[in-house]
């Protein structure tokens, strides 16, 4: 998965406006205790980090 396409789930599903926030400031310790922001810089694959949201938000299948 692109980053792009990552940053355009995150806001379909958070909204534009709450995206950047939830991945600032969320901590999920699926990610071994990082946000979003932080995993990706630390080399996770945009795909996998989207996994842990969805999994962790209890984000639709269907959505996925």
């Amino acid at each position: 998965m692109r980053l792009t396409v990552f940053w355009e789930r995150m806001a379909e599903h958070f909204g534009a406006g709450y995206a950047d926030t939830f991945a600032r400031d969320h901590v999920m310790s699926e990610l071994g205790g990082r946000t979003v922001h932080e995993a990706l810089a630390a080399g996770w694959e945009a795909k996998d980090v989207w996994r842990v949201v969805c999994h962790v938000m209890n984000i639709p299948q269907e959505k996925r």
